[in-house]
């Protein structure tokens, strides 16, 4: 199996891989490059080339991994932890070392990492294991979740459903109080009300590493130090964070994080719920059944340490086998050169975006302050007509309130366009839709106050 590899010497960084290709230095044309790696970004949409600007829904995936899933199906299938045959034993052979590796990349140990079907299941487990706790489930340890009337659970203006609405629902079971931190005008928190609003009450600090419509990176360790000073827990929503810049969760002083395969080039129905061991440990579990317990009876059961207490049921091998290779690619290229590639093409992205009139970009006007995302309207044309006119041309954007309702109501607006980039993508592509769409306007008769003629 074929698998990039990267070089440095001095300030210049190469890269080769096991096929023999001559190394390249990591520019644009590096990246154009790695678009080899990626059979489906070669194909055409409506006789145009595809322009793939929609990574911040689903990123594509290199040969790679798609060879390490078929792979795994073809020689190695069988299920984990249950069997003592060869096959059952190599297959959870590789089974934990994704888990080790998918920990090493987030700076965790392997018994901090929970095998999910996605953020959404991730952050939903927390949620609903802190309900069983607040009904008494797991004993004198699980006394530290437990929520009542009074206790307080706080949440931003920006965040995606799949961590509003768990927390929304957690606040209706137990009798806690839902608080929301604000948003400025240009997109940011407003840390001046997030420091008002955590405090004595405070159990729960919920919130986005990056807006999935701003792009905007919100400043992690300090809204975990609030949270810590008054002794509430920290759940991150990583999936805009980690496929994209170099994530450390120590570091960062998260207790839950939550991420998803799809987003990193990875299958989809596989993901991530980091936690802290000893929190971990301590939370009952969410789902149960088989290979999450260590003794049944008719009566009641033991569970298992984490993470398996967790992981009740049939896992998810192949797809935990594919996203390590995911990883390995990513770590091959360098997260950290990712993360400048997109910051190279937002600020083209935010450029070329502020030359066209009737535009309307939500969130930071500066890369260095945003992700590789960028969501706006245009004035008299509505987003689904504007991904409509875009996609006849073959180029792929995301349109609606993005799972993200509250935050578009921030801002007076139901629906944004919203394109978004990954280290596949060039500028030139971003030219080509930027060039698109400064003709949509006319296509669709909109005049210069932004109503429809």
């Amino acid at each position: 199996m074929e698998r990039h590899t990267v070089t440095r010497t001095g300030e210049h960084v190469t890269t080769s891989t096991t096929a023999g290709r001559t190394p390249v230095l990591i520019s644009d044309s590096y990246f154009e490059r790695l678009r080899q790696d990626f059979p489906l970004l070669e194909q055409s949409v409506n006789g145009h080339p595809l322009v793939y600007l929609d990574s911040g829904a689903t990123a594509q995936r290199p040969v790679t991994v798609l060879d390490a899933e078929t792979d795994f199906l073809l020689t190695r299938n069988a299920a984990v932890h249950r069997g003592a045959h060869t096959l059952a034993a190599e297959a959870t052979e590789l089974f934990e070392d994704a888990r080790a590796t998918i920990a090493a990349f987030i700076g965790a140990q392997p018994d901090e990492v929970v095998w999910t079907s996605g953020a959404t299941e991730a952050l939903n487990l927390v949620a609903y294991a802190i309900s069983n706790a607040s009904l008494g489930r797991g004993g004198v340890a699980t006394e530290r979740f437990r929520l009542t009337a009074g206790d307080e659970i706080v949440v931003t203006e920006m965040e995606h459903h799949a961590n509003l609405i768990p927390w929304q629902e957690l606040a209706a079971r137990t009798g806690a109080t839902l608080r929301v931190i604000g948003l400025t005008d240009d997109g940011r928190l407003r840390l001046d009300q997030a420091e008002e609003i955590i405090g004595e009450r405070t159990r729960l600090v919920c919130f986005t590493h990056v807006s999935n419509v701003l792009g905007t990176v919100n400043p992690v360790t300090h809204l975990a130090r609030l949270a810590h000073e008054v002794g509430a827990l920290v759940v991150l929503d990583a999936c805009q964070s980690v496929p994209h810049m170099p994530v450390d969760v120590a570091a960062l002083d998260v207790d839950f994080a939550a991420f998803s395969g799809h987003k990193m080039l990875g299958p989809n129905g596989i993901g991530v719920l980091f936690g802290r061991s000893e929190l971990l440990n301590a939370l009952p579990p969410f789902l149960t059944g088989g290979s999450m317990i260590t003794t049944v009876t008719l009566e009641s059961a033991e569970y298992l340490p984490a993470p398996q207490r967790f992981e009740a049921g049939t896992q998810q091998v192949s797809q935990a086998v594919a996203l390590a290779e995911a990883v390995h690619y990513l770590n091959d290229v360098g997260v950290a050169r990712v993360h400048e590639h997109e910051q190279h093409l937002t600020a083209h992205l935010l450029s070329r975006l502020a030359e066209l009139p009737g535009i309307r970009l939500l969130g930071p006007a500066s890369a260095e302050e945003r992700s590789g995302l960028a969501s706006f309207t245009v004035d008299g044309v509505h987003a689904h007509d504007v991904g409509q006119y875009l996609d006849d041309v073959g180029i792929a954007v995301r349109v609606g309130h993005h799972c993200a309702q509250p935050l578009h109501r921030r801002f007076g607006v139901t629906a944004t366009t919203r394109i978004s980039t990954y280290l596949y993508n060039t500028t030139a592509e971003i030219d080509f839709a930027i060039d698109r769409l400064a003709t949509v306007r006319e296509f669709f008769g909109a005049d210069d106050d932004g109503a429809n003629a």
